[in-house]
């Protein structure tokens, strides 16, 4: 009787979790989030980004030092930046993600639970979605700085559209060059910041509390003879964290971004995939990998034949210093250090 009780529990567990991967699949706008740890305090920070297009991403270098405005409206955020950073471009118009000088990494990623404002956030200075990676890189060495900028919430966030009218609703990974990790969700305006423990892997949705609960479910399975395979960010979530544990540990920083790219495909979603009763599903349009340690940050497009990086050492980034920029849609043939390949630019103009 016991036996068959705990058999029924197993099923009923695997048939919620079945449902709510078949949700989270109709509703994909994927993008996986993962970490390597490798020795001697070498992290690579991956993320995919996947949509039903292509989203044209450029790649800026900002110096320290210049002064900026968090949105076009009146009695915006305002900063002058302290670190300089290299940031991804979508659209030459919002910050999808960066790292600065000091190693600090923050990604957003898609997640349709969502909601940035409330009736009390809405007299606070604004600031729009295109700016507010770059305010935090700007002025934050470390991921509890990030933080406790975050808990005063003196701010109120949002953003124009995109891609014919997509809302962007976001949640972001936020990393630091030792490691410490925390996850940053608006709940109905309400800032809510998790602390992933040794969850090494985070995608959309659901939001966090329920995805921590799926993620420890499949733990206690085991996953060298069971992993959930499909594209849902349920099962990415899973198989990313799986494998982040999994995998020999390097001191060397080639090997590492290898070991870091090759679980990002893993979680990915193969480009042109389509599931017909499935509109929403998106395939990855690019990865990219982020070594703090190293100042080095890798851009790795799906339908360019290698992957290349910039690395931040090398760079200017003396207030004063030139905005540099590698305009992606020309580089298709790129591999390794493509620093020297920046040109200098002037900044890109926001999407407010």
């Amino acid at each position: 009787m016991k036996k068959t009780m705990k058999n029924t529990f197993r099923l009923g567990a695997a048939a919620a979790l079945a449902a709510i991967s078949m949700l989270s699949a109709q509703k994909a706008d994927a993008c996986t989030r993962v970490i390597y740890q490798g020795e001697d305090s070498l992290f690579v920070v991956g993320r995919s980004l996947d949509w039903k297009t292509p989203i044209p991403t450029n790649l800026y270098v900002y110096p320290a030092g210049m002064t900026k405005k968090g949105d076009a409206r009146e009695g915006c955020v305002e900063w002058t930046s302290k670190y300089g950073a290299v940031y991804a471009v979508g659209y030459d118009g919002g910050i999808t993600e960066g790292m600065n000088e000091k190693g600090l990494v923050i990604n957003g990623l898609f997640c349709k639970g969502t909601v940035y404002v409330s009736p009390e956030t809405e007299g606070r200075p604004p600031i729009s979605l295109a700016m507010f990676v770059s305010w935090l890189l700007d002025m934050n060495a470390t991921t509890d700085e990030v933080v406790a900028v975050l808990k005063k919430h003196d701010f109120t966030i949002g953003g124009a559209t995109f891609d014919g009218g997509t809302v962007s609703t976001l949640h972001w990974g936020i990393t630091d060059a030792s490691g410490k990790t925390a996850y940053l969700e608006f709940d109905n305006g309400e800032v809510k910041i998790y602390d992933p423990g040794d969850i090494r892997a985070m995608t959309n949705d659901p939001q966090w509390p329920a995805m921590t609960a799926i993620v420890n479910y499949w733990d206690k399975i085991g996953g060298v003879h069971a992993l959930p395979g499909t594209v849902s960010s349920p099962d990415r979530c899973v198989r990313a964290n799986f494998f982040a544990h999994h995998v020999k540990k390097t001191a060397d920083v080639d090997m590492a971004v290898s070991i870091g790219r090759s679980i990002l495909v893993n979680a990915s979603v193969p480009y042109t995939y389509e599931i017909e009763s499935e509109p929403n599903v998106s395939s990855t349009q690019w990865r990219s990998y982020a070594v703090p340690a190293a100042g080095r940050y890798y851009f790795d497009i799906v339908t360019n034949p290698g992957y290349y990086y910039v690395d931040l050492k090398e760079c200017d980034l003396r207030p004063g210093a030139k905005v540099l920029k590698l305009d992606t849609s020309h580089t298709s043939d790129l591999v390794g250090n493509v620093t020297s390949k920046f040109k200098k630019s002037a900044p890109f103009t926001p999407m407010y």
